[in-house]
């Protein structure tokens, strides 16, 4: 069974980048984690493959690896 509504998970500030993101929102342990990851294209962003480690996130953008979904909000 999946979770269709998102956690929210506040960054501190007004942005943050997909691959501290995914560290900082449990959804991965470490660093290497995400940029594996997200290279292989394993990582969405609203819905659409993303793999650029280095993305800028913004509030209310979500982000989906391996059936989660978690929304970035300040």
């Amino acid at each position: 069974m999946t979770n269709t509504d998102p956690d929210d998970v506040s960054i501190g500030g007004e942005m943050i980048r997909l691959g501290q993101f995914l560290k900082y929102s449990g959804l991965l342990d470490s660093g290497g984690d995400a940029k594996e990851v997200v290279i292989d294209g394993y990582v969405m962003v609203n819905g659409e493959v993303d793999r650029r480690r280095g993305r800028q996130l913004h509030d209310g953008d979500l982000v989906t690896f391996e059936g989660r979904t978690v929304r970035v909000r300040p």
